[in-house]
């Protein structure tokens, strides 16, 4: 590392670094990170895995734990708390309900790091938000719980899965057509694509169509981007034909785009898998 440099990034701290801060080998926060999921997301191959502040808080814990007699897995566990269970939903739907943030956000970040953005997307939290929108179809006035979780969702796939580094600038775009507001499908993309280390430029909701033409402008030719739209009022086939005429891939995805014919070269993401898929060969 260059003189003067700080270890530091906007992602977080490198193991070497932790290692110094906290007094202990590299070799054993590798053992504990890969052994205990203590540390790094393991969730995202060939990146180099850097160390929040969250990291080190739970590191230092178990430290104290240990030197206090604990061995590494108890105090692991103890820090961690209890694995999650796979597309468990009922302890997240008590949290959500019961407006407990600090126990969403702890329950989603830690089936994040077990099972990975794509699992806790389509087993936990699309079923949590089904269970949530039947209920406000039954007359339960829960509008504010869907907010909240959306909110919990998309801090804690910012925390997990920050945009990665990479040599090159991003050629994906993200974006929601002009008018539509829904971006959390677009928010869990681009995490689950940060996780294998691909990087993208998100544009959120909302999103005027001169405002998508003048982002392709900057990038070179040839870039990717994907377009959401929730409803079928937000469906623009000029956004799409805008965006190719730039010269961009085009992808729709959402309920939306489902009755619209799309202009020729367009192309319909299935799900978040098949997204990932289709951009990850880019």
């Amino acid at each position: 590392m260059p003189t003067g440099s700080d270890p530091r990034d906007a992602a977080g701290y490198p193991v070497r670094a932790v290692a110094e801060r906290l007094g202990i080998p590299t070799a054993t926060l590798r053992s504990w990170n890969q052994r205990y999921g203590i540390g790094p997301d393991r969730h995202r191959p060939g990146r180099h895995r850097l160390y929040s502040e969250a990291d080190i808080a739970l590191l230092e814990r178990m430290l104290t734990l240990v030197r206090a007699g604990a061995s590494p897995a108890s105090a692991a566990e103890t820090v961690r708390g209890p694995q999650p269970e796979q597309g468990d939903i009922a302890p997240l739907l008590r949290a959500a309900f019961a407006l407990d943030t600090t126990t969403v956000t702890r329950l989603l970040t830690a089936h994040v790091r077990e099972f990975g953005v794509s699992e806790t997307w389509d087993g936990l939290c699309r079923p949590a938000f089904a269970e949530i929108v039947a209920r406000q179809g039954a007359g339960e006035g829960c509008v504010d719980v869907e907010h909240l979780l959306s909110w919990c969702v998309i801090s804690v796939l910012h925390r997990t899965n920050p945009p990665p580094e990479q040599a090159d600038p991003a050629r994906i775009v993200l974006a929601c057509t002009s008018g539509e507001a829904h971006s959390l499908p677009l928010e869990v993309l681009r995490a689950a694509l940060a996780e294998r280390g691909k990087a993208a430029h998100m544009l959120g909701p909302d999103v005027p169509t001169d405002a998508l033409t003048d982002t392709l402008a900057r990038l070179e030719r040839g870039a990717a981007v994907v377009l959401w739209s929730q409803q079928e009022g937000t469906a623009l086939t000029s956004a799409v034909r805008a965006c190719a005429a730039a010269g961009a891939e085009v992808h729709v995805g959402g309920p939306g785009w489902d009755a619209i014919i799309l202009p020729k070269g367009a192309q319909r993401v299935e799900s978040l898998v098949d997204a990932v898929r289709r951009l990850l060969k880019r």
